[in-house]
This record gives structure tokens, C-alpha cells and sequence, in this order.
């Protein structure tokens, strides 16, 4: 799930546009679309549908007991909200370039958990079904499951009166109804005017702003970045940096930018209402409220759930260390690992066993391996370990984090699959089969543990053509012994350059990683044993010269390396493997360490 937030901002002259004249239930007062709250018949609410929903979320409904709060009408602060691949950035440039400054699926796993936080705040919502012009969209039934999801996640009887607008970002189009959408956004910016809420603001009260995120850069130092909710922020003045334990300091504001058109535009004042960002402070923390130096109080903090992952980092211990890596030490690597806990609150970091090694928790291997993707285009080189799950005990009894799995698989495939998630102690909670071109899709409730390695089964089991996608759900009790992965690994048994002749015996043990004329290292996984247990093979063999003269040369044929992405191999690795990670070359080997105590 990924999220783009913006501010929409009107002109000083700007006025309010009227709803349109054939839409007669938008009117002023019923602004919504009345949907009957009860759960259709034959639809059922499901994490992957067959049409793009985007939901923007937007400032809460006022509250009678703050009187003396004042809006701001020319302000709406939104947040799109959607899956990956879901046709965010495409809405977005073609509602800037209106401004001027691809729909088949549904809610996924992780729009559904930004969604129900959004709810819970009490966010007005607007619907956007997009890529409407796809052949196989189905609106109506989009529509009809994202109202049984609003109703599962609690939603309330006016967020469950949202309002329904047709899009089609790539085209720049949008209308109220699917057959009929007018040749520009207009009615998704009028569809955000009236139906979100003007942000309130204390304009008279005392300055506070809540710290949602920090940026560092070389000349400024740290940024603070957040809204300000009362009062206002001029440059030059002395605040208090309050924390929820009301421990303040005093600071300084030494500069002060707004963002227009994505820019950072510096500026003298900022009022109530606006997203700013602070210089000045450089201890400044995400969580932490800038207030007024005399009576300013600290904001609610934001409250992060805890991580249910955890992996090992260390330093690079391969022969091939420092060949394509800048930051190679382990003090590189501390500094850049806890450096991360400035702007990331749902991660932890501690240090592991050794001094070359620590140990980094997240809100799952995703979460992680961001990480670990954004450390190696920066240059790092180091090696991590198999991810592990952070059980709970409560009252003598061990818990376990469980997560929800949808899988969208062709029918042809299904009891393959439906068998992967069983051994692995999945319940199934629903299913539909529905789907676009005869697919299935199931929901299963099933442990952390039991993901590690999924997403590759599930893969080989459908021939690529099952879709994964899971969020957390809750922690349960302990489901007992999973089974491991059923195959071992071929391991080179010596340095040098892989020869077509050595991998041409070695692929009748399994399936490759290596190709000819690529340098491997003893103890790197260099493919996969068809056989449960390791093996250990020379792949760089040559082929003995004589002096006799073969009437025929033979013909070498290989079969195509497997290759595997940095998810991939996480999710391969087991307790005894560790995967090399490089800013060029992703590899796997077998942890020396443990491979030495056997």
C-alpha cells in the first residue's frame, strides 16, 4: 500500500463551484450518495476486487464543543490512499496538470489497513473508482464491495454515505456516473470541495504544530515536517518542543518553507492550517509538538503499531567484500541503521551479539525490505538474515502475530494452492470465485511464519500466475510446528569462474542461479537441490585437455538461471543462510558461523 498526500489550495477570487444541475441528489444538503445500509445479496467484501479504488481521506467533521475554532476555506487537505500499481501518481499528475501546477481491482490488503486508520479518525470519504475505461471494469460491483468494507471496518452511517466519482487518471477524465464523464477532473475536485471538510484551526489559540515526519539535509540540517494546527509560526521565533511526557526544551525557528506545487517555497509566516517545514531544530524527533514558548502544550503523539518481524544485519564477510559497495564498516553500517529511527517510528534497532552485527525489527518483511533496497542503491554492502516473527506471552500462553492472505489464482490452480496454505496452518476465512477471467480469489487467517516462503510456492504452484497480497491482523495463540522449506541448496565448493561444462553436470541436480563466466565463492548457493539437503558441487570444473582430437565437438546446452529478486531470496533463505547484499549483485551463501558449530 502507498499513499500521496496534497493540498489543494484555491485562488484568492476562487469561488465555491455550484453542484451540478443534473445531478439533483447533490445538492446542498444530502451532498452524498445514499447507499442502503445493508449487505448486498450476492457480493461479499473482498481484499483484491475487479475495479481501482482510491480513497481520499480528508479532515474530520467539525466538533459543536470547539466554537471558537475557525476553517479555512480555500485549505483541503487530502491523502489518496490505494494499492500499489493502482493508478495514484497518473490521478494525481492529471489533477496538478488541471490545476496547472490504468480500474480492475479493488481494496487490497494494505489499502484496507490505511483505510480503517483513516476511519477511525473520523475522515470524511470520496471514492474514486479508477481506470473506468478498462473493458473488464465493474463498477457496480466495485462499488457495492467497498461499501461492506467500509461497514467491516466500522465505519460510521455518514462515511458509509460516501461519495462515488468515475475516473480515468490516464485520460484525465472523471464523471458522477460510469457512461458519462466529462472531458476534464472537474467533478472530482467539485466532489472534494463539497464533500470534504474545511480544516479547522485554533487561528487565535496558542501555536502548535505535530511533527509527522523529519527530512535531513547537508545545509540546513534536520527539517521538521507537519501542519500547523493553531496559532501562528513566523521565522526567527523561540518555541518549546514538547513531548507526550512533558519534558520541552526551547528552540529556534531558523527557517521556514511552505509547499507549493511540490516545492519548497521559503516564507516569513505560516498560518493556522498549512503543511510547513521547520529548520532550526536539530534534535527535533517525528511525534514531538513545536508550541508556544510560554503556554503551548504538547499535541497527542502518534501512536505506531509494534513491529512483528525481526532480521539480522552484519557486516559483508564474503571474498568478494568492498568490490562494489562504498559503505563496506560496520560503524557505516550502525550509523545508517539508526539513523533510519529518525524518520522511521515503526522500526527498532538493537545491537545483536556481536559487534558487527544488529538486529532490526519491523512491521513485517516488506517493511524490511525497503530498507534493505533503499541502503543498497545508497551504496551499502552487508549481509542479513532469515526474517523471524516476535511472538507475545501474555498470561503464560505464547502468542503469535497472524496475518490475512488474499489469493487471486486461476480455478485450474486452486487446490494447489488451497494445499500450500493448509500446511502451513492457514484458515480459510472466505471465498470467491467470481473473479475476473475465471480466478478465485481466497482469504485465509494465517500465521507470520507461515508467509515466509509463500509467495514462491504459491508462484510455482499456479506457473506465475497467482496474486499474493496480505496485512497484519491480530496476534493468536501458537499454531504449532510449521513445516520448512522441502529442498536444500547447491553450494559452490571453491572459488573461481563457473565453466559451461561444470554446470552442465550440475544442472541435473537442481536448478541453477549462475550462468557460465561468473565468479562465485566457496559456500555461496549457487542453485536450488532437487533433493531435501545441501550439496556441495564444483561448478568451476574445466574440462580435462588431451592430446586426442574429437571427431565432433559437443554441443552444450544449459538451461536458463533462475533469478531472484531481494524478496525472493529473503524469503529462500533458511536459519543457516544469509543473503549478500550489494548495490550491483544480490547473492546468497551459507552462514560460515553456523555451518563451523555443526
Amino acid at each position: 500500500m502507498q499513499m500521496q498526500a496534497l493540498t489543494l489550495r484555491a485562488a484568492p477570487a476562487a469561488r465555491r463551484p455550484e453542484p451540478p444541475a443534473s445531478s439533483t441528489h447533490l445538492g446542498a444538503a444530502p451532498c452524498l450518495v445514499r447507499l442502503p445500509r445493508r449487505r448486498p445479496r450476492s457480493l461479499r467484501a473482498s481484499a483484491s476486487l475487479d475495479q481501482e479504488i482510491k480513497e481520499v481521506a480528508g479532515a474530520p467533521a467539525p466538533s459543536a464543543e470547539k466554537s471558537s475554532q475557525a476553517t479555512r476555506r480555500d485549505v483541503r487537505n487530502i491523502a489518496i490512499v490505494a494499492h500499489v500499481d493502482h493508478g495514484k501518481t497518473t490521478l494525481v499528475d492529471s489533477m496538478l496538470r488541471q490545476a496547472k501546477v490504468d480500474s480492475v481491482e479493488g481494496p487490497m490488503p494494505q489499502t484496507r489497513f490505511v483505510l480503517k486508520k483513516a476511519l477511525e479518525f473520523g475522515h470524511a470519504v470520496v471514492v474514486v473508482v479508477n481506470k473506468i475505461d478498462r473493458p473488464t471494469a465493474r463498477p457496480e460491483f466495485v462499488v457495492n464491495s467497498t461499501f461492506e468494507l467500509f461497514i467491516e471496518l466500522n465505519a460510521s452511517d455518514e462515511q458509509c454515505d460516501f461519495q462515488t466519482v468515475y475516473a480515468s487518471g490516464i485520460k484525465g477524465k472523471a464523471g458522477l456516473s460510469p457512461d458519462d464523464l466529462s472531458d476534464d477532473l472537474g467533478p472530482l475536485f467539485e466532489a472534494v470541495l463539497r464533500c470534504i471538510p474545511e480544516p479547522r484551526i485554533e487561528k487565535d489559540g496558542a501555536m502548535q504544530m505535530l511533527v509527522s515526519n523529519t527530512e535531513y539535509d547537508e545545509h540546513k540540517g534536520r527539517i521538521a515536517i507537519g501542519r500547523l494546527h493553531g496559532g501562528e509560526l513566523q521565522r526567527g521565533m523561540e518555541v518549546k518542543v514538547c513531548t507526550p511526557d512533558d519534558a520541552c526544551r526551547i528552540g529556534k525557528i531558523s527557517e521556514l518553507f511552505v509547499y507549493q506545487n511540490f516545492s519548497r517555497v521559503p516564507v516569513e509566516t505560516v498560518s493556522a492550517g498549512d503543511i510547513c517545514a521547520v529548520c532550526g531544530m536539530n534534535d527535533i524527533m517525528i511525534g514531538e509538538t513545536i508550541a508556544d514558548k510560554v503556554s503551548g502544550t504538547p499535541l497527542p503523539t502518534i501512536k505506531v503499531e509494534e513491529p512483528t518481524v525481526r532480521m539480522s544485519f552484519s557486516i559483508n564477510t564474503s571474498p568478494f567484500v568492498g568490490r562494489e559497495g562504498k559503505y563496506v564498516t560496520s560503524r557505516n553500517l550502525r550509523d545508517r541503521l539508526y539513523r533510519e529511527l529518525e524518520r522511521n517510528l515503526a522500526m527498532k534497532v538493537e545491537d545483536g551479539e556481536t559487534a558487527d552485527t544488529f538486529l532490526v525489527s519491523g512491521r513485517g518483511t516488506l517493511h524490511l525490505t525497503i530498507l534493505i533496497e533503499n541502503m543498497r542503491r545508497e551504496g551499502y554492502e552487508f549481509m542479513i538474515g532469515p526474517p523471524k516473527v516476535i511472538n507475545k506471552t501474555v498470561d503464560g500462553k505464547t502468542l503469535e502475530p497472524y496475518e490475512i492472505a488474499a489469493v487471486e489464482v486461476p480455478e485450474e490452480y486452486m487446490g494447489a494452492v488451497v494445499e500450500l496454505l493448509g500446511k502451513r496452518r492457514g484458515i480459510m476465512v472466505d471465498m470467491e470465485a467470481d473473479g475476473p477471467e475465471g480466478t478465485t480469489l481466497l482469504k485465509y487467517k494465517i500465521p507470520t511464519r507461515g508467509l515466509i516462503g509463500l509467495r514462491n510456492a504459491i508462484l510455482t504452484a499456479s506457473r506465475g500466475r497467482a496474486i499474493l497480497n496480505t496485512i497484519f491482523d491480530s496476534y493468536g495463540p501458537w499454531a504449532g510446528d510449521l513445516s520448512s522449506r522441502d529442498q536444500g541448496s547447491l553450494v559452490a565448493f571453491e572459488d573461481g569462474s563457473t565453466t559451461s561444462y561444470a554446470l552442465l553436470n550440475a544442472q541435473e541436480r537442481g536448478l541453477m542461479f549462475v550462468s557460465p563466466g561468473q565468479d562465485v565463492y566457496k559456500g555461496q548457493i549457487v542453485g536450488i537441490h532437487q533433493r531435501p539437503g545441501d550439496l556441495s558441487l564444483n561448478v568451476c570444473k574445466k574440462k580435462a585437455a588431451t592430446n586426442v582430437r574429437s571427431n565432433k565437438e559437443t554441443t552444450v546446452v544449459l538451461d536458463e538461471p533462475l533469478t531472484y529478486s531481494l524478496d525472493d531470496c529473503i524469503e529462500y533463505i533458511q536459519e543457516d543462510e544469509l543473503v549478500e547484499v550489494t548495490p550491483t549483485s544480490i547473492r546468497m551463501c551459507k552462514n560460515p558461523k553456523i555451518v563451523k558449530k555443526k
